[in-house]
């Protein structure tokens, strides 16, 4: 059985794995998106709980009083709150992605289904959650990180797309 570790090495390291990988059990591929769910809510609640933000939106004196009196309140609900969104968040963008890699496999006439696209998308989309994270740290505009993002998964599924099976020839 396939560590989770190796499959994060491969998904950064050789995106021509990321096809072979589509046979895994689902169950798997679910861990290892939750596995970067995971690393992206620490680093956001980490963001959080330092004020370290590249918004200004908490300049508010009497907010700052407020939240400084319920903290012990207020950190487990942020995390569980920022954990379940983040869960949502990647989940509908591993889904998105899964559907522009079945076009890719219309197009170049290639087998597979929807849950192969979708076990594929979940490993290609690792160097986007990484980098989503280092953005936030760097003061580059959001869209730019966005835009970055959606290019790298989008070449990392072209890469596994082309060793998909070819459709047999009628």
């Amino acid at each position: 059985m396939v560590k989770h570790s190796q499959l994060f090495i491969d998904s950064l390291f050789h995106p021509k794995k990321l096809a072979s990988y589509r046979m895994l059990p689902i169950s798997k591929i679910i861990q290892y998106v939750f596995l970067l769910t995971s690393i992206v809510t620490i680093f956001s609640f980490f963001q959080f709980v330092t004020g370290v933000s590249n918004d200004n939106a908490f300049d508010l004196e009497g907010l700052a009083q407020y939240v400084e009196d319920i903290q012990w309140l207020l950190y487990p609900f942020a995390f569980i709150i920022l954990f379940i969104t983040t869960t949502g968040l990647l989940f509908f963008q591993v889904s998105i992605f899964a559907l522009i890699g079945m076009g890719y496999l219309k197009v170049m006439k290639r087998r597979g289904e929807y849950r192969h696209m979708w076990r594929s998308t979940s490993l290609a989309i690792t160097w986007t959650t990484l980098l989503s994270i280092l953005f936030s740290y760097l003061p580059i505009y959001n869209l730019v990180g966005t835009v970055i993002g959606i290019v790298i998964t989008i070449i990392l599924l072209f890469i596994a797309t082309l060793k998909y099976p070819k459709m047999p020839v009628k």
